[in-house]
């Protein structure tokens, strides 16, 4: 028999495949789990591996096996150790293209909890005495549960009709109530909780609590459906207390004290007025039972709270204890509760009479007097801020985990420091003077913004304010330090003033760019529109023309070269709107320094590089392979022929750039003399016949266009390092 794994292995539920001879053929992921069956299962005797099986489903495997068919069923096996499994299962027949039987596709599950769920719904129904009732308005029927039809007293044969079922109610209050309610959720889908008094076949009164829904489609009540409970016991209980209780109440209003009685062995609470007043709940909300108390103490008391209680019924101790409850509004009031256990001839309890009394306001004045140092305390440890208490002489007396962090020390390391320790030399003295000013009393406090240096050494952004403290008799103790780390803030501030000098530096180039085409481009036409004059003139010679002309071949291939360079520079201006991509630093230097091998051996050129192989950066590939091959030829190119040549290429993290940095001991540039025009276009410095004056005026360009910048440090004579700034990846 063939069968495709992918049927079973994804199938949501335990599911196995058996041939002919009840061997396992295949088996679901989910059949493994449920039966701790693996793959190695396959092959093996289905009832081998699981001996302890119901006759029933035997009996249906075999009957699948030998007959085309569906098998289903479930049933309750008992094994010698006496535990009981309920298993369901569904089988069906595999036949092959000649319509032969090849196996059976078996589902097998466990449904045990199942099972015990639907039983004890059954059972809680039965000992709360809770049935069911539905109202059929489109065919005009009635359904009863046995338990509605037990609490009316009639016959399990009873077919109740509508009219019927209201005329059970006591004529008076409890029938015209219930007839309004029936009413009201036929007309306008209103549902219903009510007690109220029924009279049963048996002409007894009992009062019963029911509950009604309407259901409602295309604005038509078609059926009402709800529950129908026997709480006679507990609503005479409570009918006859009140009676006992109401002058009790008179006395009790005032004081703002509850009244309550638990019958222990019914399990049945009841409240008077002032304990729903104390819990904030109405009485229709109370389910009058010890639960139901349970379920408004706050969970932190509740197992504190109930175990008092059960130690008051066994007579460990008396009950007295205070806990909290939760109201409906999210109010938490203190209660203060006291008891009486009453017990029967043989000593087992029957009852506990107690009060309730809301303690509030006397709780809270004084747990705010017995947490307030510890609040304090809480603050402190667990404050998002930095904060330090700091001896007169700047020792760290105390500090939180905020600050640990911000500094990247422990807490023992740091309370070894003083606050001078780790402040920035150039901060330091106006430091001093604010907290000297604040020690002779001419201020109590101040802030600023300063620098930390944290345990690796670098730089922490903070914000501080100082406060001091003092002692009763007025001298100052120490000072209260809180510290903001700021870092984020200032590095944002840099990287908007790197923008805004990019800003200026971008304008500053199209300001140049735009007097070069006024420039170049003018001067070249003139120079054009000279030579055609001269060649329109009459009378000149041969020789003239000819050089005429060779003159104005030269200003063509000039002006070309020009609108070539500029048509350079606006591709790189064009380009910025490019989407930046992720480059390996060190593999393209690797490239370039391959691609001018030839003049670095040629040269003799002694390059040392330093670039971490986990440098990534964000830019456009060609314009960094274009920026790394200018630098480097530059060097090569104006290399000091008095020296052996050095090339020095490193990098290094500053902020969100990564830096490259190109040395050089070549002939150096006169800065004093050149430094404003060297990332000029057409600007060149040292008489090179190959020299165009257009590279760094580019590179400069393409290393702007993608967010970065270049700075160049210069000595005639010594050499030139260019550093490059570019966005870290």
């Amino acid at each position: 028999m063939i069968v495709k794994q992918s049927l079973f292995k994804k199938t949501p539920i335990p599911l196995a495949v058996l041939d002919t001879n009840c061997v396992f053929v295949n088996l679901s992921d989910s059949w493994s789990a449920y039966f701790g069956q693996t793959d190695e299962t396959v092959g093996k005797p289905f009832f081998e591996t699981m001996p302890e099986l119901p006759e029933t489903l035997k009996s249906d495997i075999h009957f699948c096996l030998e007959h085309d068919g569906f098998k289903s069923g479930d049933t309750r096996m008992v094994f010698e150790n006496g535990e009981a499994v309920w298993y369901n299962w569904k089988i069906e027949s595999v036949k092959d293209e000649d319509d032969i039987i090849t196996g059976i596709i078996l589902v097998l599950e466990d449904i045990t909890n199942k099972k015990l769920e639907e039983e004890l719904l059954v059972k809680s129904q039965r000992v709360a005495r809770i049935g069911g009732w539905e109202v059929d308005l489109v065919n005009d029927k009635i359904y009863w549960s046995k338990i509605t039809k037990e609490i009316h007293e009639v016959d399990e044969n009873y077919i109740p009709n509508l009219a019927d079922a209201i005329s059970f109610y006591k004529e008076g209050y409890s029938r015209a109530t219930i007839s309004k309610l029936v009413k009201e959720a036929m007309e306008y889908g209103k549902a219903w909780d009510t007690e109220l008094q029924i009279i049963t076949a048996q002409n007894k009164e009992v009062w019963v609590r029911a509950i009604g829904e309407p259901e409602i489609i295309n604005g038509k009540c078609v059926r009402l459906i709800g529950t129908f409970q026997d709480v006679d016991r507990r609503k005479k209980t409570e009918i006859e207390y009140y009676k006992v209780s109401d002058r009790l109440a008179l006395a009790t209003d005032k004081a703002g004290i509850g009244i309550w009685e638990y019958d222990i062995k019914r399990n049945e609470l009841l409240w008077d007025s002032n304990m729903y007043s104390l819990y904030g709940i109405e009485k229709s909300d109370f389910k009058g039972v010890f639960e139901a108390w349970e379920s408004c103490v706050l969970p932190e008391d509740l197992e504190r709270s109930s175990n008092e209680v059960k130690d008051a019924i066994e007579g460990k101790k008396n009950f007295d204890t205070t806990f909290r409850v939760k109201r409906p509004n999210g109010d938490i009031r203190w209660i203060k509760a006291e008891a009486t256990v009453t017990r029967d001839n043989n000593g087992e309890a029957t009852k506990m009479i107690g009060v309730n009394v809301d303690i509030t306001e006397l709780k809270t004045t004084e747990l705010q007097l017995e947490t307030s140092e510890e609040s304090l305390q809480g603050a402190f440890e667990n404050s998002s801020v930095g904060m330090a208490l700091v001896a007169l002489d700047g020792k760290f007396i105390k500090v939180n985990q905020s600050l640990c962090e911000s500094l990247g020390y422990s807490n023992q390391e740091l309370l070894q420091l003083t606050f001078q320790d780790i402040t920035h030399p150039d901060d330091l003295e106006i430091d001093l003077a604010l907290l000297g000013e604040v020690v002779e009393g001419k201020r109590s406090t101040y802030q600023i913004e300063k620098r930390y240096f944290d345990k690796e050494g670098q730089l922490v952004y903070i914000l501080l304010t100082v406060t001091s403290v003092k002692n009763l008799d007025g001298t100052l103790s120490h000072f209260i330090s809180q510290i903001v780390d700021i870092s984020p803030r200032i590095k944002a501030e840099k990287k908007l003033k790197n923008l805004l000098q990019l800003t200026t530096n971008q304008n500053d180039s199209l300001l140049n760019f735009a007097h070069i085409v006024s420039h170049n481009l003018r001067s070249n036409a003139a120079n054009l529109t000279m030579i055609c004059k001269f060649l329109s003139e009459d009378g000149l010679k041969q020789e003239e023309q000819k050089e005429m002309i060779h003159m104005l071949s030269r200003a063509s291939e000039g002006l070309n070269e020009t609108i070539s360079h500029l048509n350079e520079v606006v591709q790189v201006k064009l380009e910025t709107d490019k989407k930046l991509k992720e480059v390996h630093l060190r593999n393209t230097f690797d490239k370039i320094l391959e691609d001018v091998n030839a003049l670095i051996l040629e040269n003799k050129i002694n390059v040392n590089i330093n670039i971490p192989d986990n440098f990534n950066v964000k830019g456009v590939p060609a314009y960094i392979e274009s920026i790394f091959l200018n630098l480097t030829t530059n060097a090569i190119k104006y290399r000091d022929p008095e020296k052996e040549p050095t090339l020095t290429i490193q990098s290094y993290i500053e902020d969100q750039f990564i830096v490259l940095s190109v040395e050089d001991n070549g002939k150096g540039i006169d800065l004093e003399r050149y430094g404003n025009k060297i990332f000029g276009m057409y600007k060149t410095f040292h008489g090179n016949k190959d020299a165009r004056g257009i590279g760094l005026f580019i590179t400069k360009n393409q290393i702007e266009s993608m967010g970065g910048t270049i700075e160049v440090e210069s000595e005639v004579g010594v050499g030139t390092k260019f550093r490059v700034k570019l966005l870290k990846a």
